[in-house]
């Protein structure tokens, strides 16, 4: 058996369960989230995957989209909830990159995909990423 295909199975093996024990916890946050934050309840985002590959990242929503007069967002630290703060501080607000993890986006043992615009900046070695 080759490494890629054990990882694979590891990956699966490890996200599956988690999701179904972790689910009571997925669909909490959602509800809460979604009455005290409103929709949607994830953030998504673009990040490079194996070989420089774009995928959709998931986490939980931890920030509204409150803007300024000029239409400009507020600070981060503005935008942030008091929610948001406790999933973040838990590491909560990750739980739905395990859906990455069974999408084969994402590895459970590996690098954490950066954002995109980082990319040109990777060394070749940085760059270099096994499935």
């Amino acid at each position: 058996m080759t490494f890629p295909l054990m990882k694979r199975l590891f990956d699966i093996a490890i996200a599956v369960p988690s999701i179904i024990i972790f689910s009571p916890f997925l669909i909490s946050i959602r509800f809460l989230l979604r009455l005290k934050i409103g929709s949607p309840v994830l953030f998504t985002q673009v990040r490079p995957g194996g070989n420089g590959k774009p995928f959709v990242f998931y986490k939980f929503r931890t920030m509204t989209d409150e803007r300024d007069e000029d239409g400009d967002l507020l600070p981060d630290a503005e935008r942030l909830t008091p929610l948001g703060r406790f999933l973040r501080k838990t590491s909560l607000d990750e739980l739905p990159e395990l859906f990455n993890v069974i999408k084969g986006d994402m590895s459970i043992v590996g690098p954490r995909p950066l954002l995109m615009q980082y990319l040109d900046r990777y060394t070749p070695e940085q760059t270099r990423r096994d499935l």
